[in-house]
């Protein structure tokens, strides 16, 4: 189809929405590549609402049609860019449902992650200046999954180099988190509890740089146990690991 023919496709869609009577009337009468290009031409102009308009009618209209599923994907990042952030996890949650053998379940994955990653809350940081790192990262950990489980079940994708980059930033806060928790039973004298979490980050989020610090709780716990062995293992792979920063 030629940038003409689409530029017409595109404004005839637009005059019938305003002009005659809706998206009923373009349902009837545009058939599936048209709603799709017109569509298509909605979400490069930035009109998102307009553009899952034309999606949602496509899919409605014409199920079974070869432009339907990428029309689904696309709805995905349209809802992604209007800020409709449950709606666009729930598009991709319902596509890899209805196709779980597509070869682009791996754009839902990423898609998913990538909104749970936008959605923490990262602009409260600089806006009020608070660590929200001492709070249960839900977003963040959702994010977390997703990309692990992307680069899980398909390492070749062109989207697990980007979602590797994230989850470096993701990996380093869970592990904050559980340094804070480990924390706060150490002042409470719950030692062993203290242990739980330094061990969980330190076998869970390998290679980040807050496990320098996780080993020095995990090796302060065991002191107040009277373990002295275990805390000198710990110091130890403190030391051997992070020694430069020590």
């Amino acid at each position: 189809m030629t940038n003409w023919t689409r530029f017409l496709l595109f404004w005839i869609g637009i005059c019938t929405l305003t002009a005659c009577g809706g998206r009923d009337n373009v349902v009837e009468e545009f058939g599936p590549e048209a709603l799709y290009e017109t569509g298509s031409e909605s979400m490069l102009a930035g009109n998102y609402p307009n553009a899952i308009s034309y999606f949602q009618a496509l899919a409605a209209r014409f199920p079974f049609s070869n432009v339907t599923r990428q029309a689904q994907l696309d709805m995905i990042y349209a809802y992604y860019k209007g800020a409709q952030f449950e709606s666009a996890i729930d598009a991709a949650n319902e596509f890899e449902a209805e196709n779980p053998t597509h070869p682009r379940v791996d754009y839902c994955l990423y898609m998913k992650g990538l909104i749970h990653f936008d959605k923490a809350p990262n602009w409260l940081e600089k806006l009020f200046r608070v660590d929200l790192t001492e709070r249960p990262p839900r977003e963040t950990m959702l994010a977390f999954s997703d990309f692990q489980e992307l680069i899980r079940r398909f390492p070749d994708s062109e989207y697990v180099p980007d979602a590797r980059d994230r989850m470096i930033f993701l990996r380093n806060r869970l592990a904050t988190y559980e340094n804070h928790v480990a924390r706060y039973y150490i002042e409470r004298e719950a030692f062993v509890a203290a242990i739980n979490r330094a061990k969980y980050a330190i076998e869970h989020y390998p290679g980040a740089p807050a496990l320098e610090e996780s080993l020095g709780l995990l090796a302060e716990a065991y002191n107040h146990l009277g373990i002295a062995d275990l805390a000198e293992d710990a110091r130890r792979v403190q030391e051997t690991t992070f020694g430069e920063n020590l």
